[in-house]
């Protein structure tokens, strides 16, 4: 379980401070709670994110447990390390919007034919019960050719879960390599 602490000074200094100590910054929010504000580790934040299994992972903030959602992160722009990150509480049968990540299986047989695997969209909107909401969409690519796409209404519709993307979308697809 990840590991955080209450941050008593929201500035900018407390902020720098804790960034040189190794923390990254975090906004914990749910609907119906008040906001957390909190520093985790950023080894073992990073760590944690690449190892879940499922698309809410447990966290404990000064002695409270819950389970969190990654909303949103704000990397450097030169840099790349993580400077900020946004976490909602995973609350049961609360209805709410999540981005559930794509996943490619398989090998597409345009790729012999000289093409590429092109995820359009890595991430798909969703809005359910977060006991309803996959952990990952899997889409199989290897009957695909160059130029065939997956859009999203190709994808297995799950009970109880609404797909916030327009049908029409093309999630991945097999362009030609220039």
């Amino acid at each position: 379980m990840l590991e955080g602490i209450i941050r008593e000074s929201i500035g900018k200094q407390g902020t720098k401070a804790l960034r040189r100590d190794g923390y990254l910054i975090a906004n914990i929010y749910g609907k119906g709670l008040e906001n957390i504000n909190a520093a985790f580790k950023m080894n073992e934040y990073i760590r944690t994110v690449r190892n879940k299994d499922t698309l809410a992972f447990p966290i404990s903030v000064s002695g409270k447990e819950m389970n969190v959602v990654v909303q949103s992160y704000e990397a450097h722009p030169v840099t790349g390390n993580l400077l900020h990150v946004d976490l909602m509480v995973a609350q049961p049968d609360v209805v709410t919007t999540y981005n559930v990540p794509v996943v490619t299986v398989g090998e597409a047989i345009g790729l012999k034919n000289k093409g590429l695997v092109h995820k359009a969209k890595p991430r798909l909107t969703v809005k359910g019960a977060i006991e309803n909401v996959p952990s990952k969409f899997e889409i199989d690519v290897t009957d695909m050719d160059v130029g065939d796409s997956k859009l999203v209404r190709d994808l297995v519709a799950i009970p109880n879960v609404v797909m916030r993307d327009a049908d029409r979308v093309a999630v991945v697809s097999i362009i030609k390599a220039k």
